[in-house]
């Protein structure tokens, strides 16, 4: 995986740092050429979930321009389509394009960007008529297979954008966290089955069902291996992120570090706006996952019950087991500049804020040894 300096979100700084990153990786070339490429976006939260007056790019959501800007690249390396792609929780009748204009986004940039550009809501089944079940190798943690949008499966190159930060469930959210959103709401949201196609609404999340196992998905998904497992989102959400990222595997992964936060993954008081000024880009996701936690002081292979993974199990390790990726730095080759030359101190902030909130601090260490 490479990582590399950006300081800005400006086209004339983020285009010639995403080449000479993807030319480290190999080129775009022989990925994408007369491809259908599908990018997975990061809306987490929807648009009107805001950490003050700060725009959606500069701290949850990956930036528009990053994403305009690899569109670019693709388009010049030859794609044949992009489609973006994500489970926007909005009325089917709504134009994905909507979902974006009310962040502030204007999709007539990525329009610009490529050539045969497409949108997808994919918490519906739209065009196809009916979800793809997407199995899990090795026969999964928590499901089987999972029933999702037709795109995910209806594409020659897979690739996820976002940032990476902290995550109250998860301990982080990176590219890995980000497939989460896979999931179809109709098939796996609290309200899944019960309600008319055009009837999803803004709140209608996966607690019920991923998080806490209070009942199986609808529509014919598969239900879950072990209903007696643990109803617990730290033993749950962490599984879940595992499978997915082996039933449908990343051909390339994309992190945003320039701008992001510090806190829990949606604002909250306690979320901090920071700016490593960094971008890394990976052709396996959990390698790139690593590589960013580490890039975080926090250590990937850290159990459950030390920092970042208080109070979850580590995603990362449970993607090793499903033989995706791995999480030992050792083993990960990291191209451009060290893990220690980008590391900014997540874990220093994250202890200040237990310290104001007067939580009992847990064990570990840091990623990067002294």
């Amino acid at each position: 995986m490479a990582i590399a300096r950006c300081k800005t979100y400006q086209p004339s700084e983020l285009v010639p740092v995403l080449d000479g990153m993807f030319d480290k990786l190999g080129g775009l070339r022989r990925l994408v050429q007369g491809k259908t490429v599908a990018i997975k976006l990061n809306f987490n939260g929807g648009p009107t979930v805001r950490l003050g007056h700060l725009p959606l790019g500069d701290t949850h959501w990956p930036h528009p321009n990053l994403l305009a800007a690899a569109m670019h690249l693709m388009a010049r390396a030859g794609v044949h389509r992009v489609r973006l792609v994500e489970g926007a929780a909005a009325p089917r009748t709504d134009p994905f394009e909507e979902h974006m204009l009310d962040a502030n986004w204007d999709p007539r940039q990525f329009l610009s960007a490529a050539p045969r550009v497409e949108f997808e809501n994919t918490n519906y089944t739209n065009a196809a008529k009916k979800f793809t079940r997407l199995s899990v190798p090795r026969g999964g943690l928590l499901f089987p297979a999972y029933g999702v949008n037709h795109s995910y499966a209806d594409c020659d190159v897979f690739v996820t954008i976002a940032k990476y930060k902290d995550h109250p469930t998860t301990g982080v959210s990176t590219v890995m966290k980000n497939l989460f959103g896979l999931t179809p709401l109709t098939v796996y949201g609290n309200g899944a089955g019960k309600w008319e196609d055009n009837d999803l609404v803004y709140g209608n999340d996966r607690i019920q069902i991923l998080h806490r196992g209070a009942r199986q998905p609808a529509m014919d998904a598969r239900p879950e291996l072990d209903p007696a497992s643990p109803r617990d989102d730290g033993y749950r959400v962490p599984r879940i992120i595992a499978d997915l990222t082996a039933a449908r595997p990343v051909h390339l992964a994309i992190m945003d570090g320039v701008k992001t936060m510090a806190g829990a993954q949606t604002p909250d008081p306690w979320c901090t706006p920071v700016e490593p000024g960094v971008l890394m880009a990976g052709t396996n996701v959990v390698n790139t996952a690593a590589v960013a936690v580490a890039a975080m002081n926090y250590d990937p292979r850290a159990p459950k019950g030390t920092v970042p993974f208080e109070r979850s199990d580590n995603k990362l390790l449970l993607a090793e087991q499903l033989g995706v990726g791995s999480a030992d730095l050792s083993r990960i080759e990291v191209i451009g500049p060290s893990i220690r030359a980008v590391l900014f101190d997540f874990r220093a902030l994250r202890e200040k804020r237990r310290a104001l909130r007067g939580d009992r601090p847990f064990g570990g260490r840091g990623a990067i040894p002294n």
